[in-house]
């Protein structure tokens, strides 16, 4: 231990700051490697089913009562009405402020009366006393339209509202947690009219220090202090809710698709890849504790005992990487619908990501409460799991339960339109670990900073790095260096291989957003003992990789014969920047090499294609067309990708339960070409062919003409090699249909003159 000290003291001030912060660790567990605590989940036996619940509202401590949870886990209230309500999203600051986004207006009646009127706000929520409840609410802004985007960047925080494409900053100036500037970072001056839960309900701050959000093929970055806009390749289009795992790969759900998880494959950058097998067998199958009556699906959503059968409204789900509970790295998802919260191991098997549910035919928490509504869970700055309840009756939009849908009936039923107006934030602590303590990082300095990229708790790792960057003081660039290259390994040995390993791949991604990547950094990290430094090397090796630079080539060239698969697949996406025979021959090598990897063999196939992309396909295929027809088939296909393909199937050949076929179906084909734009505009309802579907299908009149007409031009010339439809007769059925409200049904539409 003298040695120890003496070392201390010919060492940087950034290095005796993390000597102290480590020092606990020595002489608690009396050993430089640090290992974390692994607890046995016991799963509870399953309760017994309430069939027909009361619909009655609960106090927050009756309504625990109704969780359950694996032994050794239990609930505590952070925060209830009316601190807060109807809150949908959650986010914490850098200073430990807790943000709370609050849809005022959704669903205050069956019929959503007023929803888009500006009364929603984000609040901001402070636990004074450190015990981790939350003692003093502050509205932070007010007269929002359903506040949906909500991240924390230093002392900003970016705010997005339904149906406004525009991004803005919002800072407490004086102290007194009121916003009191707003500053525009994202104008985009065209409405979005989709329906609000078909838009994008989520922005990250991502890994590698782009903004990723739900929905849609953009990412954003700050550079010198101002927003740039980067396009996606083909990115999963999810909606309520976003979350990456320790090394930056993004989880994606789609509530409109029944899928609870999807776009996990590889990262977004790299296209859209969706496996076969990327969930156990029956997964997607859910274990509700209470009967069901309000699903959007119907009867076939139903097991003969009432309860939900199938994932339905997924969302808001979070890996969570906190310290303080054992199930690091786990993927939560909640169903609000089966008032129920999944827990999903992710395994590696044969190379592709596969989710399973650990706890068989129960889930990690349900509850018999009508009026839990689970909405969106993350990990805290505390160690633990958090979830936002929404707690009310009806929480479906109010297209699903027009007259004429399977749900309005229930709805008047139960009466569950007129439970509205509370809301309640939990988290889940293990009896056996004490949640820590909340830590300021917002005022410390960059060398304080440099500790945290080394923190258990993901949260403080992501948020001193996005504090770095956010920053733009390259004086720590020597710094960040040496974490990386190893300049102290001192430090990586007091650590534990493996967190000292997360440190430097912060350190990698903190250098990327500060623009100080070189070729010898590169070349250090390629060598890495660690797979995910690695893996982060590779990819921002990718501009050398693109420029030629043979040196990095051949470096990156080496992990060919790498042992860890993941490591493997990263090579072969970021081969595709090199551009050359030689990146090709060390694909196909890799490819050989691996035989029984799934992941490889597809992404390795796809790395080497020639051919051109989806929309240049297109394009090609109807080169003959004017510019214009061409442009709108392109638009079409960009919005089926995004919306319908969640159910039609990517390829517009139907989901088994889920949609259609449009192949061939004579609605799409018919001559009568104003059919289709009626189902679109006002949408369907009831079986199809003598088939029962999921649901009803939505309608978009809320859309403009040219959206609409694209639609149906790629549905009618794309995938059926039928005439368009221009914008102007889409307006002129929207003109002769204008006071109807109901959906359509074939009959109808077949008997219209």
């Amino acid at each position: 231990m003298n040695q120890l000290f003496y070392q201390l003291t010919n060492r940087s001030t950034i290095q005796k700051s993390l000597f102290f912060t480590s020092a606990l660790v020595l002489f608690t567990l009396g050993s430089c490697k640090k290992e974390k605590p692994v607890y046995a989940d016991v799963i509870y036996s399953k309760p017994t089913l309430v069939k027909d619940p009361p619909v009655t509202f609960m106090s927050p401590e009756e309504s625990m009562k109704t969780m359950h949870l694996p032994e050794g886990y239990r609930m505590e209230l952070v925060a209830s009405e009316p601190m807060i309500n109807e809150p949908v999203t959650i986010a914490w600051a850098p200073d430990g402020k807790l943000y709370v986004a609050e849809m005022l207006t959704y669903m205050q009646d069956i019929d959503g009366t007023d929803e888009n009127e500006p009364w929603s706000r984000v609040s901001v929520l402070e636990d004074l006393d450190g015990d981790g409840k939350m003692d003093k609410s502050t509205v932070f802004v007010d007269s929002l339209i359903l506040p949906r985007i909500l991240l924390p960047l230093d002392d900003r925080v970016i705010i997005g509202e339904t149906y406004n494409r525009s991004l803005y900053t919002y800072r407490d100036t004086d102290g007194d947690n009121v916003a009191d500037e707003k500053k525009l970072i994202l104008e985009n001056n065209k409405r979005d009219n989709a329906n609000l839960e078909h838009q994008s309900a989520t922005m990250i701050w991502g890994l590698d220090n782009y903004l990723y959000q739900s929905n849609g093929s953009l990412r954003y970055r700050f550079t010198k202090g101002e927003m740039e806009v980067d396009t996606l390749m083909d990115a999963p289009s999810g909606q309520w809710g976003m979350t990456q795992d320790e090394v930056g790969q993004i989880y994606y759900s789609s509530a409109g698709g029944e899928t609870p998880a999807l776009g996990y494959q590889q990262h977004p950058y790299y296209g859209n890849l969706e496996m076969e097998g990327k969930w156990e067998e029956g997964f997607e199958k859910v274990w509700p504790i209470i009967g069901t009556p309000d699903v959007q699906g119907g009867l076939h959503r139903l097991r003969e005992d009432g309860t939900l059968n199938h994932f339905t409204a997924s969302c808001g789900q979070s890996v969570f990487l906190g310290d303080k509970l054992p199930m690091y790295g786990d993927l939560f998802i909640p169903e609000p619908v089966g008032r129920l919260i999944r827990r999903a191991k992710v395994n590696l098997v044969n190379g592709k990501k596969v989710l399973s549910n650990p706890y068989g035919e129960t889930e990690f928490l349900a509850s018999t409460d009508t009026n839990f509504r689970p909405v969106d869970t993350q990990t805290g700055p505390d160690g633990c799991l958090y979830v936002v309840d929404m707690y009310r009756g009806i929480i479906q939009e109010g297209n699903w339960v027009r007259k004429g849908s399977f749900l309005r009936p229930v709805v008047e039923r139960k009466g569950f339109d007129k439970n509205i107006g509370k809301g309640r934030i939990y988290r889940i602590v293990h009896e056996e670990i004490a949640p820590a303590k909340q830590e300021n990082l917002l005022n410390k300095s960059n060398a304080q900073l440099l500790d945290y990229l080394h923190h258990p708790n993901g949260w403080y790792r992501l948020t001193a790095q996005k504090l770095l960057v956010l920053k733009e003081d390259k004086s720590i660039v020597p710094d960040l260096k040496d974490i990386v290259t190893g300049g102290d390994p001192f430090m990586g040995s007091m650590l534990g291989d493996t967190d000292y390993a997360l440190g430097r791949l912060h350190a990698i991604w903190a250098l990327d957003g500060l623009d100080a990547i070189d070729k010898s950094l590169i070349l250090s990290a390629l060598q890495d003992d660690d797979a995910r430094v690695r893996m982060a090397a590779l990819r921002v090796a990718e501009p050398l990789l693109k420029s030629g630079n043979q040196e990095v080539i051949e470096a990156v060239q080496t992990l060919k014969n790498d042992t860890n698969p993941e490591v493997l697949q990263q090579l072969l996406l970021s081969l595709r920047s090199a551009k050359d025979k030689a990146g090709n021959e060390t694909i196909a090598q890799v490819i050989s090499s691996n035989p029984s990897n799934e992941a490889i063999a597809v992404i390795g196939e796809e790395s080497l294609k020639e051919v051109p992309l989806e929309i240049e396909q297109i394009k090609k295929k109807h080169v003959l067309q004017n510019t214009h027809t061409r442009s709108r088939i392109v638009k079409g296909y960009t919005h089926f990708k995004n919306l319908c393909a969640s159910c039609h199937g990517k390829n517009g050949n139907g989901i088994e339960g889920m949609a259609p076929s449009l192949i061939g179906s004579p609605r799409v084909t018919a001559k009568k070409w104003d059919i289709p734009v009626k189902i679109l505009l006002n949408g369907l309802t009831g079986p199809v062919d003598g088939k029962e579907y999921s649901g009803v299908m939505a309608g978009m009149k809320q859309q403009d003409d040219e959206y609409i007409a694209s639609v149906v031009t790629y549905i009618r010339m794309h995938l059926n090699n039928e005439s368009g439809v221009p914008a102007w007769k889409v307006g002129n059925v929207r003109r002769s249909i204008k006071d109807r409200e109901d959906y359509w049904t074939i009959e109808e539409l077949e008997n219209e003159k």
